[in-house]
């Protein structure tokens, strides 16, 4: 029996000899549930289409078998602790561009998703994804994930209340309020399960949080546990190919696979980099994730990414595809068990995403600060992150920045000029 626990689980790249089915398993349910909020979040942002005749009864049980196809795709097929749902920017892109501000309609987007989905599959399949990856030298590939750490973190602040778009101290009033003293012992708890190494801590802070909040009037216990999913077929399949030859709809194709592909590389190298996934000679083993965005256009749903929020689990030891499996099965369970999931504060998750800041953060260690050509990119990455709000941005202006450095330096050498950077590097 424990012979076939053991070839079933190895599907997913788990060994008992190398990994903790515990901590795998703890891993899944702790990226969940900082997931979760995507099912009560995206029927909200898609309301402005009610109006234009889409069905947003229908988007949560899209989005959740979206999530759950994408993510057992990463579980089985990438076999890495990573969680994939309906991406907020590119759903916002969705609405408020393609439908809002062009004017056309959802089945137009739908269809535009789902072409650019088969183009993320061909770069894949023609190792163009995988030539990018590798371009991106090993200090970047630190930088990214110490600027998503940030930018995760302020998330996680954002959602808390205690920072808007102006300061912390404009919201310290806010300090009084239920959800954020909620916020404050959940963020407490998560630092001291870190501090003494508790495995499952960040999992535990959130269930503990949860149940705080209940006498302090933050979480909403629910009226029923059980509930039936709206039917996802309004949503399924609703192409409209009349526009394909149009220069908008290639626009919009080019614009969303820009943002994918960028997006997933910046999300991929920050969760790999802090987890030992990465190699010495920093390639990143392949992923497999651009099938789940012409799945999930299938569906009904915007363009299907990585979550940054997967670096909660991974900061708690997950690192195979039991871990992606495990956050799969949560949103599928989602399906019926709807009211129990949504009665998860913000409170109670925020923290979790702080610490997961922090996990990331902690990878600025390996970034040789000796060295300018590589050090200098590295921090215009870290810092146009959290500024900006965009992980394109950063990475995209690391890049560019490491490339004119590179260019530079080689110029001046070529010369037999001394860059100054001998001296520097020496000390």
């Amino acid at each position: 029996m424990s012979t076939f626990i053991d070839k079933s689980l190895a599907t997913v790249g788990f060994s008992s000899q190398r990994h903790s089915l515990r901590i795998e398993l703890l891993s899944g349910l702790t990226t969940f549930m900082t997931m979760a909020y995507i099912l009560a979040l995206n029927p909200v942002i898609y309301a402005p289409l009610a109006d234009k005749g889409f069905p947003v009864e229908s988007l949560f049980t899209s989005t959740a078998l979206a999530a759950t196809i994408g993510t057992m795709l990463m579980a089985f097929v990438a076999k890495r602790p990573i969680g994939q749902a309906p991406g907020l920017t590119l759903s916002v892109f969705f609405i408020e561009t393609i439908c809002l501000s062009l004017g056309y309609s959802w089945q137009f987007a739908l269809t535009a998703v789902f072409v650019e989905g088969l183009l993320f599959i061909l770069l894949c399949l023609s190792n163009v994804r995988k030539l990018v990856f590798e371009m991106v030298p090993t200090s970047l590939k630190h930088a990214i994930a110490v600027g998503i750490g940030l930018f995760i973190a302020l998330i996680g602040f954002r959602n808390s209340g205690l920072l808007s778009e102006g300061t912390f101290f404009n919201n310290i009033e806010k300090l009084s309020e239920a959800s954020s003293i909620l916020f404050i012992i959940g963020l407490l708890l998560a630092g001291v399960c870190y501090m003494f190494r508790v495995k499952g801590g960040l999992l535990i802070s959130i269930i503990v949080t949860t149940i705080i909040g209940i006498p302090m009037g933050v979480t909403k216990a629910p009226e029923q546990l059980f509930s039936m999913p709206p039917s996802p077929m309004p949503l399924c399949m609703q192409f409209d190919w009349n526009d394909i030859l149009t220069p908008d709809f290639w626009m919009c194709v080019l614009t969303m696979l820009f943002f994918d592909v960028f997006d997933t590389l910046a999300s991929v190298v920050g969760l790999m980099a802090n987890s030992g996934l990465i190699r010495k000679d920093g390639r990143i083993p392949h992923l497999s994730d651009a099938i789940a965005t012409s799945a999930g256009a299938c569906l009904g749903c915007s363009t299907v990414t990585t979550y940054i929020e997967s670096a909660s689990g991974v900061a708690e030891g997950g690192r195979t595809g039991l871990t992606a499996l495990v956050i799969a099965l949560g949103f599928l369970a989602s399906l019926f068990f709807a009211p129990l999931f949504l009665a998860i504060p913000t409170a109670a998750t925020a923290p979790v995403m702080v610490m997961a800041g922090f996990y990331l953060f902690t990878s600025i260690r390996h970034i040789d600060l000796t060295k300018p050509v590589e050090s200098f990119p590295a921090f215009l990455a870290i810092l146009i992150m959290p500024v900006t709000g965009s992980i394109s941005d950063g990475i995209i202006a690391g890049l560019f920045t490491y490339v004119m450095l590179s260019i530079a330096e080689s110029l001046i050498k070529r010369k037999g000029y001394k860059t100054g950077l001998e001296d520097f590097e020496e000390e």
